[in-house]
């Protein structure tokens, strides 16, 4: 696709991104381990702080070759980094025991200066039901009401009132410890639809839009879908708040390719992409996943020359509606390989985004 240069100013239509992220599988292989995937893993946040990125993105995935529980991952990387937020993206809700979470997030957030950024999602999956037990209820409408509870929980609420015999004075305030007070306002929701993004202003949270939807319009390309989400999220904020809704960060597979090298190999990531869907860039050892859900749809991946990169980004509408981008890794990639991704992002693409790097 030949794609012409890119104007020397942004579009009137395009937010200037003041924020850069990257989003991480921590992914391992059978050849390497699980312990040298989350050393490389902590390798990979430096080297992004280091090249001026504003935050980091770790994705959860229960009985696989990736990150399982990303909060003590966040603790441990929060020790070899000192400035770049580091964020869950996402954590789903289903399976998660509130309190507990609010109590492990409390620790991670103290533990690291206040820079836990957790996106959470209420999706109707229930795959794993047979391990973390049946509830009586649908897996969304089970979901919600733990984002509830936990979202009470990091707020600092009480959450109960001793009664006799408990090992605590009758009427004694129970609230989550450790607490971090300025927590909640680093929540975001994970949306994947519009209800959900609805459902994250209503709630007062922020929004991480990702690379997987569904509920689009028939013949909706997944840009405008992913701005028309965006919108709804703003809009029912500000009637919902009456204030300004906070930045809404778009996770994208953006590959910038410096080198005929590497758009090659680029080229056929975006073919493994749109052939594939989920399964592709799988690491050594990973399961197979099952056929891509009826009525999904995945993000494009932006891939080409700088310039060729920078104008596909300014005209898709969903890149252009956010307020920051966080870049998607392939989950198969080496670290290696993603730094260069990231650098390559940061000194080429980037900086004609409105971004700066974080000194």
């Amino acid at each position: 696709m030949t794609i012409a240069a890119p104007a020397a100013t942004l579009p009137a239509s395009f937010r200037p991104k003041r924020r850069l992220g990257f989003n991480t599988r921590v992914s391992f292989n059978d050849d390497a381990g699980p312990a040298q995937g989350l050393r490389e893993g902590i390798e990979l946040f430096q080297a992004a702080e280091h090249l001026g990125y504003q935050s980091g993105w770790a994705y959860q995935r229960h009985f696989d070759h990736y990150l399982s529980s990303p909060l003590p991952f966040f603790a441990a990387a929060g020790q070899h980094t000192r400035h770049i937020t580091l964020g869950s993206a996402v954590i789903p809700m289903r399976y998660q025991d509130p309190i507990l979470l609010a109590e492990a997030a409390g620790t991670t957030d103290l533990l690291i200066g206040g820079r836990l950024e957790l996106a959470i999602s209420t999706g109707a999956n229930a795959a794993f039901d047979a391990v973390f037990g049946t509830v009586d209820t649908d897996a969304r409408t089970e979901a919600r009401r733990r984002q509830a509870r936990f979202l009470s929980a990091i707020a600092g609420d009480v959450l109960h009132k001793a009664a006799g015999g408990q090992p605590v004075a009758e009427g004694t305030e129970l609230r989550v410890t450790p607490h971090s007070p300025t927590l909640r306002s680093r929540i975001r929701q994970g949306a994947a639809s519009l209800g959900s993004a609805i459902q994250a202003a209503e709630l007062g949270i922020g929004l991480i839009s990702g690379t997987v939807q569904h509920g689009q319009a028939e013949g909706e390309s997944f840009g405008d879908y992913q701005a028309r989400i965006i919108e709804a999220y703003r809009f029912t904020w500000r009637k919902t708040w009456s204030t300004e809704p906070p930045p809404v960060a778009v996770a994208a597979s953006i590959l910038v390719g410096t080198s005929a090298e590497l758009r090659e190999k680029y080229a056929a990531y975006d073919l493994e992409r749109r052939t594939k869907g989920i399964a592709a860039s799988r690491p050594k050892g990973a399961l197979e996943p099952v056929t891509q859900p009826a009525g999904f749809q995945i993000s494009p991946v932006f891939q080409g020359t700088p310039d060729q990169v920078l104008e596909a980004v300014f005209n898709d509408p969903g890149l252009a509606a956010a307020d920051e981008v966080v870049l998607f890794l392939p989950p198969a990639f080496g670290l290696d390989e993603n730094i260069r991704l990231l650098g390559d992002l940061a000194d080429t693409v980037a900086p004609r985004l409105g971004w700066s790097a974080a000194s």
